[in-house]
């Protein structure tokens, strides 16, 4: 009989019941350290005060209305995002595919509105991941993700990660805009190479086609700036972001510029959950606390010394481990092994990560870690690594 949960999860066999900070907590009381944080989303960590006030005050009131009337929570997000963006204009949604829909979709509308109807093609990148809908596995162009899912959505063009030539070549009459991760999280944590955020920029303003940027895993603060893209010193057209903007409570958005935002009139696109009441008082409350002051710096330092104390961890196990890569806390450990078996032989020492392609093993903290979670964390890797070093030498010795 099949399970009442559908089967398309490889879930490990274990459950939480509450989590405070970094800790999460199991049914049976054991303690893990998390740096996974739900795949970027817990960016607050477990049990925030802040927030979960924020949340439980809101949903005593209201906790939804429809877009069919004026959202309060959603025009003071808005406003708050504007102000700290390049952005002129956000509209709300649910999740990361769902804002990368709208970002295409804008692209596009906004040439159609401009008397270019014909230009409907995004360039976008190998090894990227812009979420399951059929249009964003076929943005993706992963053959894993597109497999039994019949033809691909047309309108998307894969060209090299980092590689400036073939972006070039790629141009057509038809280029609406390109869509690209700053740093390529599902990927491999591959960060773009320095200059090529700059030089997309400078190609989009030679041809009058527009530059989408996939900010779902690295917004937010997860690399020190609101914004991955704010490293590079550019403004694009429109983003996407999602994951930690809610802090684990559903919610995504789109910010544009004018040119952009405006073409999405009444009746053009739209969401029934997207910006409701609820969603939009835990933004602002994970807007508090991450716009506050010395939060981003904090960020930033605590990045440097985790990736630091990474590196060192790499040079003691290089049979496990043979490099690191990433941006702030966005931190891809690349594995001598299959990533699944760092996977979970770092859950048996108690610590959550992320596989990631490239056999790369993913960490993503809660942004409010310290000097303490990141020793801790090291602590546990290195008991990993130790583990799988020793059932390495076993095997070894079984076979001979």
């Amino acid at each position: 009989m099949i399970a009442a949960l559908m089967p398309n999860y490889n879930r490990a066999d274990v459950a939480f019941s509450h989590g405070q900070g970094a800790w999460i907590f199991d049914e049976q009381g054991r303690r893990y350290l998390d740096f996974g944080a739900g795949i970027a989303t817990s960016s607050l960590g477990h049990g925030h005060k802040h927030l979960v006030r924020a949340i439980a005050e809101q949903a005593a009131r209201v906790i939804h209305v429809s877009n069919l009337y004026r959202v309060p929570q959603a025009e003071a997000l808005a406003a708050r995002l504007v102000a700290a963006s390049f952005a002129d204009s956000v509209f709300f949604c649910n999740s990361g595919a769902e804002a990368n829909e709208g970002l295409v979709k804008a692209m596009r509308r906004t040439h159609y509105e401009e008397g270019q109807p014909e230009r409907t093609e995004v360039i976008c990148f190998e090894g990227a991941f812009h979420g399951r809908t059929l249009a964003m596995i076929s943005a993706t162009g992963n053959a894993k993700y597109l497999e039994g899912f019949g033809t691909p959505v047309p309108g998307f063009v894969h060209v090299p990660y980092n590689d400036l030539d073939a972006v070039a070549a790629a141009l057509t009459p038809r280029t609406a805009g390109i869509l690209v991760e700053p740093v390529q999280g599902e990927g491999g944590v591959r960060p773009a190479a320095p200059g090529f955020l700059a030089a997309l920029r400078q190609i989009c303003n030679e041809h009058n086609i527009l530059l989408g940027i996939d900010e779902v895993q690295t917004g937010m603060g997860r690399t020190g700036k609101l914004f991955a893209h704010e490293w590079a010193g550019i403004k694009p057209d429109i983003i996407s972001s999602a994951k930690g903007i809610g802090g684990g409570f559903p919610l995504a958005a789109v910010l544009a510029s004018e040119r952009v935002a405006k073409s999405l009139k009444p009746g053009t696109h739209g969401t029934t959950y997207g910006g409701g009441p609820l969603a939009c008082a835990a933004g602002n409350a994970v807007l508090d606390i991450v716009l506050g002051e010395g939060f981003l710096p904090q960020v930033t330092m605590i990045a440097a010394y985790l990736r630091a104390e990474l590196e060192a961890l790499v040079t003691r196990h290089p049979g496990v481990f043979t490099g690191v890569r990433g941006l702030g806390l966005l931190q891809g450990l690349k594995c001598a092994i299959p990533n699944g078996q760092a996977q979970a032989a770092a859950l048996a020492a108690g610590l959550l990560t992320v596989a990631a392609g490239d056999n790369v093993l993913r960490l993503a903290p809660p942004l409010i870690i310290g000097q303490v979670e990141v020793d801790e964390a090291i602590k546990r890797l290195d008991e990993t690594a130790t583990s799988l070093e020793a059932a390495k030498t076993n095997s070894e010795a079984n076979a001979a």
